[in-house]
């Protein structure tokens, strides 16, 4: 705040009417710089190959199959392995170690083969120029950045240039400055080259009609010279010629007398550096300003519009480096193992009930709507996953009335006097984090708690209800009463009563609730009972004695109408699973109510879906009349197909009535493992990427392939590749003991993965076959790789001069390529006492991985794996590993996602584990309840089929009055984000998937 001042009176003295400022960008610098500086080498880079050598390409082309195979094969893998990180930065840093892992290993491959060497872009000669051209540019910016805070401390720059950037992405714009510069210079400035390729094109100048097409060395000459030639010489600039390191004279040796010549490649480096500044300078100080003047006030209003919600994404549920997903399956496991059957949250809630209070009854029901006559309700289930989806959902929630259309009419929907939520509030476990960042933001982005309220607070007497507000009767807000689910109970309730039952606000929507299960009675005789199954899937003896008693005690009338709300859909799943739970809440049902249960409502299974009973007058009758399942709240989609054939439950028939998505559409999305799986869950390379690797562990070298490569016939070759694979599978089973165990712990995995719900035989059948498809693509990578690995061999591009063959081919042409006619290489290497060549030798031949992998490959064969010592065994597994997680983690998820497509499509089988991969925000929904005149229960289910990812500052919300004694629920436009299109914004697509009525006879009476 105080450098905003100092700012704003300098420029006061300066006398400038308006505040020279900078907006943020849609991609912040200096992200953006970053991109259009490797967009910029790439297509240099491009530019200058095919201005030398296109023709040797075309004739590479015809001639040499092979090595263009395995280009294709490269590149293809790579392609594979990078794609779900192109265009897009992504969380954690693994995106980006990604990039450089990649970009390292796949140039250290490519510059072995024939082919690329003939481009002209020698990598060995380039590498030594970006060893220095990198180090002083790391040096020069950190110099010039730190400066350039100094002057915003000094108030001579404007007040957004106070964002530094990362240290990251500045070693980033290093990397990509010295790329450019060696890939330019070494065909712009080496002499020793240029003058080798004009003869060679006049050799090939008439070969094809290609040739011609592609001829554009004259463009490339104009451009070298005109555009990176030397600026001048160094007694030009006299300050300047200290910098020259190395004279462009082509001599053989030394140079007899020092170049008067400044190099080209400190005049490429320089103005590369001085765009980077001036680039830098003009955005983030008051020159950009100059020419986009901003006003002091239109400032504020301009920021706010750029403003965006910080929503987190979708809980990734096959992550391999989740902390939250290890902490779920821990409390998970402490819950089940630790505290199921010994201690009950449910238990201790009654003990301190009757301790506290001898009539249990007031804290647990509420009775204060019962005189309201208009009176609307909402219910969802399943939300804080990811932050679109649950606020598209809150959003729709908090609208004071939704207009959507209904038979060629258009209705208009009521916000509920009650939001009820049917448990699993936050993924993928209950804590302070997820609670606040997945459940609580979404709410109170879109309708606000109080000004008064604060977060941290903790509600000792509930309800807290606003001054002037005397009981919950005459308070004429949203409230919301919640039940917890299976992901709260993971660590025993403790977050949900610290969260729900010890607060008293969700957004703008009031929580009188003190315990975990509660019953509202609602007016024309209509009570919900929302039931805490904990992880038991039933109630408790507790509980079931509180609801009995309602109607023992004939507080639910004769002629009332029942509602019935738990977290897990019973009726569903023990049809699936076929078992039979939730024996207390059935006699709750059939014994207590006889038939006064109008209505079951349940989340868990995220979709929507409605059975009705089909009233069989010759059948037993129905002791529930509707069963509805709506866990569309912001969690990740779940099939419906795999449901489609449900018809009975308590003896009963009941028909599907609606189901979004629709079954058609829900066996679609599923093809979506195939396609999607590792664009979703790139996290799981951490655990695919290792299990392939260990599989083949024991089969690395394959020492003798030669029989592959000298078949003549493709069949040939194809016969004697699967002879190998074969062998290599027997290998495993008689002599490996490392890939055996792997095996082994993958297929007991894979059949103990398989659900329950089928047979022991068949069980034992997918697991092996599931295994057996990962393993053959195990064996086949690892045979392609070796196979690569041997041809360079053969063809003398790997193994030919041992560890350090870079280094040598650097030391043999240093002089000739490098001259330094100052003496300046050698002065360095005397101070440093040798450190620096040293350097220069350990880094070419750490960047060198397939020289070092193909060297031990050859020693091994020749000597056996004897002759290693322990250090030379992890180099050389570690090198292989490093391709081999590339060619693999694609392959791992191919497989895993087509084993999950066949399973749930054909089988109906893992529908929870084959759509959590997909991470589906869409197709989400709520149901909105009126209790009619005529008491009478109308009900809508409004769905969205495409959630936006995109949001904005909502100019209506922002432009409307705030009030501080006004509440958020009486404001006309209550939600601050709407979608960036507005066409996309869930108040302009939520429509009705489903309507009907329950009547308060036995019969329903409408529907749609």
């Amino acid at each position: 705040m105080s450098s905003d001042k100092h700012s704003a009176r300098f420029l006061n003295k300066l006398k400038m009417e308006r505040v020279r400022t900078m907006l943020t960008h849609t991609y912040p610098y200096p992200h953006e710089h970053s991109r259009h500086a490797m967009i910029a080498v790439i297509m240099g880079c491009l530019f200058f190959i095919s201005s030398d050598n296109m023709h040797t390409l075309v004739e590479k082309l015809d001639n040499n199959f092979k090595w263009w195979s395995m280009y294709a094969c490269l590149l293809g893998f790579f392609y594979f392995f990078s794609s779900p990180f192109l265009g897009k930065t992504i969380q954690p840093s693994y995106s980006t170690f990604s990039r450089w892992h990649v970009a390292w290993i796949l140039v250290a491959a490519l510059y072995h083969l024939p082919s690329f060497q003939s481009m002209g872009l020698d990598l060995r000669m380039n590498l030594s120029l970006f060893l220095t051209i990198y180090t002083s540019s790391v040096v020069f910016l950190f110099v010039f950045h730190i400066v350039f805070i100094g002057f915003w401390h000094l108030g001579l720059v404007s007040r957004v240039a106070r964002r530094r950037p990362a240290i990251l992405t500045i070693l980033q714009n290093c990397a990509v400055l010295s790329i450019a510069c060696c890939i330019f210079y070494s065909h712009c400035g080496n002499r020793a080259i240029l003058r080798q390729t004009p003869l060679e094109r006049r050799r090939s100048s008439n070969s094809t009609w290609l040739t011609k097409l592609v001829q554009i060395d004259e463009l490339k000459d104009q451009v070298c010279s005109s555009w990176f030639a030397p600026v001048g010489s160094a007694s030009d600039y006299p300050l300047l010629s200290k910098w020259v390191i190395y004279g462009e004279l082509a001599c053989n040796g030394s140079c007899p007398v020092t170049s008067d010549e400044i190099s080209p490649i400190y005049s490429l480096w320089a103005t590369f550096i001085g765009l980077y500044i001036a680039n830098y300078v003009v955005e983030r100080s008051t020159g950009w300003a100059l020419a986009h003047p901003v006003s002091v006030n239109n400032y504020e209003k301009l920021k706010k519009q750029q403003m965006k919600p910080n929503f987190l994404d979708m809980v990734p549920w096959y992550s391999g480096t989740s902390a939250d997903l290890f902490k779920t399956v821990f409390d998970l496991l402490v819950s089940v193992t630790v505290f199921l059957g010994r201690f009950d949250m449910r238990m201790m809630q009654a003990a301190m009930t009757k301790t506290c209070d001898g009539d249990e009854r007031k804290e647990l029901l509420y009775d204060h709507f019962t005189d309201m006559d208009d009176f609307w309700f909402d219910f969802m289930a399943d939300t804080g996953d990811g932050g679109n989806s649950s606020y598209s959902v809150a959003k729709l929630l908090a609208q004071p009335f939704i207009n959507v259309p209904l038979d060629d009419d258009l209705v208009s929907l009521q916000r509920g006097n009650v939001l009820l939520i049917g448990g699993d509030l936050a993924y993928p476990n209950p804590s302070a984090f997820t609670y606040e960042k997945r459940l609580f933001c979404p709410f109170e982005y879109a309708l606000q708690p109080p000004h008064w309220y604060k977060n941290d607070s903790i509600s000792v007497e509930k309800p807290e209800l606003p001054e002037g507000v005397s009981d919950l009767k005459h308070y004429d807000g949203p409230q919301c009463f919640l039940i917890p689910g299976n992901h709260d109970w993971f660590d025993g309730l403790n977050t949900f009563m610290r969260y729900i039952c010890h607060k008293s606000w969700l957004g703008g929507w009031l929580m009188p609730q003190k315990k975990s299960y509660f019953a509202l009675q609602l007016p024309k005789g209509w009570w919900v009972f929302g039931l805490d199954l904990a992880l038991h899937g039933d109630i408790d003896v507790y509980q079931f004695n509180f609801f009995s008693e309602l109607v023992k005690e004939k507080v639910v009338g004769k002629d009332d109408g029942v509602i019935i709300i738990t977290h897990e859909p019973n009726w569903l799943l023990d049809w699936y699973w076929k078992d039979d739970t939730g024996k207390n809440m059935r006699h709750l049902i059939c014994a207590f109510l006889k038939g006064r249960c109008k209505l079951r409502m349940a989340g868990d299974l995220h979709h929507y879906m409605r059975h009705s009973c089909t009233h069989q007058s010759d059948g037993p009758a129905a002791h529930v009349e509707h069963l509805l399942v709506n866990g569309c709240g912001g969690a990740f989609l779940h099939p419906t197909h795999v449901f489609s054939d449900f018809s009975k439950f308590y003896d009963a028939s009941y028909d599907s009535k609606s189901a979004y998505p629709s079954f058609k559409d829900s066996s679609r999305i599923a093809l979506g493992n195939i396609l999607k799986f590792r664009k979703k869950n790139w996290q799981f390379d951490f655990i695919g990427g290792i299990i392939y690797f260990v599989l083949v562990f024991s089969l690395f070298p394959q020492c003798k392939l030669g029989h592959i490569l000298r078949d003549d016939s493709f069949s040939g070759h194809l016969g004697s590749f699967l002879g190998t694979v074969w062998s290599a599978f027997v290998y495993i089973t008689e002599q490996s003991y490392v890939s055996f165990t792997g095996v082994v712990m993958l297929l007991v995995a894979a059949i103990m993965f398989v659900p329950s719900k089928i047979s022991r035989k068949r069980r034992i059948l997918i697991g092996v076959l599931h295994v057996a498809a990962h393993l053959t693509a195990a064996l086949i990578l690892m045979l392609l790789l070796e196979l690569g690995i041997e041809t360079c061999i053969q063809h003398k591009l790997l193994a030919t001069s041992g560890y350090h063959t870079l280094y040598q081919w650097y030391k043999s042409v240093e002089n000739e390529h490098f001259p330094d006619p100052t003496g300046l290489r050698v002065r360095i290497e005397q101070w440093t006492f040798g450190f620096y060549p040293a350097c220069i030798k350990y880094l070419m031949s750490a960047f060198d991985i397939p020289e070092v992998m193909a060297v031990t490959r050859t020693n091994i064969c020749r000597e056996g794996m004897e002759s290693l010592s322990r250090s030379g065994a992890a180099i050389y597994y570690a090198s292989v590993f490093l391709y081999f997680w590339v060619f693999s983690t694609p392959v791992v998820s191919l497989v895993f996602g087509s084993y999950l497509y066949i399973c749930i499509n054909w089988l109906h089988i893992h529908f929870d584990e084959a759509f959590s991969s997909l991470r589906i925000a869409n197709y989400k929904s709520f149901t909105r309840f009126h209790i009619k005149s005529d008491g009478d229960l109308e009900v809508f289910t409004l769905g969205v089929d495409k959630v936006p990812k995109e949001w904005k500052l909502d100019k209506d919300w922002d432009s409307e009055p705030r009030s501080t004694v006004k509440m958020s629920h009486l404001r006309r436009f209550p939600s601050k984000w709407c979608a960036t299109t507005s066409q996309q914004d869930p108040i302009n697509t939520v429509k009705i998937v489903d309507h009907f009525v329950i009547s308060r006879s036995d019969k329903e009476v409408g529907g749609s």
